[in-house]
């Protein structure tokens, strides 16, 4: 009975070496998805995911004046991977704050960092009771309603699209005050939260398609 148990031992322990024979784990490393990647066939834009064997991810991408970039865990499901940033990024935001009077002009808007500072760049969008919205965008020093415009602004709407950022409808009030100041909380704004994102495996080759399109990320050092 001993003899025949340890044989068994002597058999399992044959069969568990074959299984990480070097061409074994040659061959299971290739079939891996874990690899550097990085993104081909698109202009001005520089980008790459990294996946580490041990369920880790690293993304970054540079397209102008947007940086974006995320770290998380990944595993595989299928043909396609599934990234989930970690810790879950907390999305920036406008916080308005108490309107003020100016005679400057029949109204004004400012959006500031935290810290005070004018942001330049933010896309407005301004309604009224008739008529088309203005469209606009702000400067440092904020922006003001144009001098031969008649009409009694009712609404504001701020946005950043590059990084999706858009806020909610904000009612204007000129009996309260005409000089409308906003914040921009920033929380975690440039760290892409992966939930919604689907990634797929493509021979040596990641796609990723986000906001409509398709970016092709193909595995570094392979083809």
């Amino acid at each position: 009975m001993i003899v025949g148990r340890l044989l068994l031992l002597l058999l399992l322990l044959l069969l568990l070496s074959l299984s990480l024979a070097p061409g074994d784990a040659v061959a299971a490393k290739a079939r891996s998805p874990a690899g550097d990647y990085r993104l081909v066939g698109e202009q001005d834009v520089a980008s790459g995911i990294r996946l580490t064997p041990d369920g880790r991810f690293r993304y970054f991408l540079i397209a102008g004046a947007l940086d974006e970039q995320a770290e998380g865990r990944w595993s595989l499901a299928g043909r396609s991977i599934v990234l989930v940033t970690e810790p879950k990024p907390r999305p920036p935001k406008f916080r308005r704050g108490e309107s003020r009077r100016t005679g400057e002009a029949a109204l004004t808007v400012k959006v500031a960092s935290p810290d005070g500072r004018g942001i330049a760049g933010i896309d407005l969008r301004l309604g009224f009771d008739e008529g088309e919205p203005i469209l606009a965008y702000t400067q440092e020093d904020g922006w003001s309603l144009p001098a031969g415009e008649s009409r009694t602004p009712r609404w504001i709407e701020l946005a950043v699209p590059m990084h999706g950022l858009a806020s909610p409808r904000f009612p204007i009030d000129l009996a309260a005050g005409n000089a409308l100041d906003f914040t921009l909380i920033p929380n975690d704004l440039g760290v892409l939260d992966f939930e919604g994102v689907t990634v797929t495996v493509e021979r040596m080759a990641l796609i990723v398609e986000r906001g409509g399109g398709r970016l092709r990320y193909e595995r570094v050092g392979e083809r």
